[in-house]
């Protein structure tokens, strides 16, 4: 399936169906994430998957010069401020990207002020691990001296832009620093695959687990991180191109004929998993644009576009998505893991179809 190929009508339908659902599964009254929405965002919790969700909502409302979205964004963000925001850690980062775009859109000297005082709350009091990474701190668990792939895109990617906004190079140089260290005890020298996570007390990589949604997570991070800095110096782009190039080389020699990656990467026998397979049809999309991969790496992400648009029912319910993964300590955690709804498969998805529909035009 060529991007270009694809229905636009139907797509903007389809995108509208997957927003829908993912309000239904947060337990939220309907709406639509979506220019078109009569009634606003109706996403009602700060949190993770809200973000992933939000930041495809805003690149699509800025590609097309969407003003109605943008105010739509605007009243999310202030109605939750003025609600009272949830404690800080690594998930309840990722809604700060977002915003941190959005305030260079928007007059909004209070939205502002929160994204520098979070970036500072990020460099100076978020618990480090050895050799300073970002502890992957969420709100069940400290996770003391752990890091997590996931982080590069919770956290990292708002620090660097909040850099850009605010014209702070040591916010940029400490986000670049993080997907280097990341690299260095996540990133398998030999596949160039992610681990899920590494920990210092016992010096491991847990149960050694190519995880695939860990793995879309880095697939999406990187060409993110060259979008979101203009002026991200040479030596740092030229390593984590190549950093990408080799998780990208793995990942197409385990893709499916289908195009559907395992919840394991390396073990066929483990469940299929339509999240994933979004975030890395995503993020080489994205990594293509930006030069980082060849053209010819797009026929990858369109035979995943191709298998995640047939795992969407008429309802707009993604399926044959990995329930909430948490660090496993041998690979059967991972296989055992069901596949059930979820927001995050939904905003990915969101993420991914979005994407396909600025690419065929929808961009002013």
């Amino acid at each position: 399936m060529n991007t270009t190929s694809v229905d636009n009508a139907a797509l903007l339908t389809t995108i509208d169906r997957v927003a829908t659902a993912f309000s239904r599964l947060r337990g939220i009254k309907e709406g639509l994430v979506t220019g078109n929405s009569a009634s606003g965002i109706q996403f009602d919790e700060w949190d993770w998957e809200v973000g992933v969700g939000l930041y495809g909502f805003l690149r699509r409302a800025i590609s097309t010069n969407d003003q109605k979205a943008l105010q739509e964004l605007v009243a999310w963000y202030a109605g939750q401020i003025e609600r009272g925001l949830p404690p800080r850690q690594i998930n309840s980062t990722a809604p700060m990207l977002p915003l941190a775009i959005l305030v260079q859109h928007v007059d909004r000297p209070d939205f502002r002020a929160l994204v520098e005082d979070w970036a500072e709350w990020l460099v100076k009091e978020l618990p480090k691990t050895e050799d300073g990474g970002f502890q992957h701190v969420v709100k069940e668990r400290l996770n003391d001296g752990e890091l997590w792939d996931d982080t590069l895109f919770m956290a990292c990617l708002f620090l660097a832009r909040a850099g850009v906004l605010c014209e702070r190079s040591e916010w940029i140089d400490e986000a670049v620093y993080q997907f280097v260290i990341h690299t260095r005890y996540l990133s398998d020298p030999v596949s160039g695959l992610w681990y899920h996570g590494w920990t210092f007390n016992g010096r491991h990589n847990f149960a050694n687990a190519f995880w695939a949604r860990g793995n879309a997570w880095i697939t999406v991070a990187i060409p993110e991180l060259f979008d979101l800095v203009p002026t991200l110096g040479e030596k740092d782009r030229r390593f984590l191109s190549n950093v990408l190039v080799s998780q990208v080389r793995s990942l197409k020699a385990y893709q499916r004929p289908d195009g559907m990656f395992t919840t394991l990467l390396d073990d066929p026998s483990s469940p299929l998993e339509t999240s994933a397979t979004a975030g890395i049809a995503y993020g080489i999309l994205r990594a293509v644009d930006a030069g980082i991969l060849d053209k010819d790496d797009r026929a990858y992400a369109e035979r995943a576009l191709a298998a995640v648009l047939a795992q969407i029912d008429e309802e707009g319910v993604v399926h044959g998505v990995s329930d909430g993964t948490p660090m496993g300590h041998d690979l059967d955690f991972y296989r055992r893991i069901p596949n059930v709804p979820t927001p995050y498969g939904q905003a990915l998805t969101m993420l991914l179809l979005t994407e396909v529909l600025l690419e065929n035009g929808h961009r002013q």
